[in-house]
């Protein structure tokens, strides 16, 4: 099976995961926190911080996304991950600012910090190490999913 091209968010975030990696922070891509939020990277510091990173490739990207202030209760810190064409006068100040390529990243603005409820980070430290370890089953195991929820109804008999 051949991998597909990475579309250019996909990108952005290979190089985020790979500068936060650095910062020992561990990141998993497309996290679902509840149905309906898909965070680009979340990812977890060494001191059980948990940052949201959204990457926009362009303009459009940004401009169409609705929903990113639902992701600020869901983290520590929030940031936008661009590229360096990004017209990044666009993002809000209050917002962490990272620069990206497919290889590595800078972050150029820390986002306000405020603090998850420890009841909120209890379980995103669970639903974080629960969805790390099935895709790494998955990868291991092509014959299992990464992504299958056993509580959910399945085709499978």
């Amino acid at each position: 099976m051949q991998d597909l091209p990475l579309q250019p968010g996909q990108v952005l975030a290979r190089g985020v995961a790979r500068h936060l990696r650095q910062h020992d922070f561990v990141s998993v891509e497309e996290f679902v926190p509840v149905r309906g939020l898909r965070i680009d990277v979340f990812a977890l510091g060494p001191k059980g911080e948990f940052w949201v990173i959204e990457c926009k490739s362009s303009r459009a990207d940004y401009a169409a996304d609705s929903k990113w202030q639902g992701y600020l209760e869901w983290c520590d810190r929030f940031f936008w991950a661009v590229d360096s064409d990004f017209p990044s006068e666009l993002l809000p100040a209050e917002t962490g600012l990272i620069i990206a390529d497919g290889f590595d990243a800078e972050i150029l603005r820390m986002g306000v910090e405020t603090r998850l409820a420890p009841a909120r980070r209890k379980k995103l430290m669970l639903k974080f190490a629960r969805d790390a370890a099935r895709r790494l089953q998955g990868w291991r195991d092509p014959g299992v999913s990464a992504f299958s929820d056993p509580s959910r109804p399945s085709d499978h008999r």
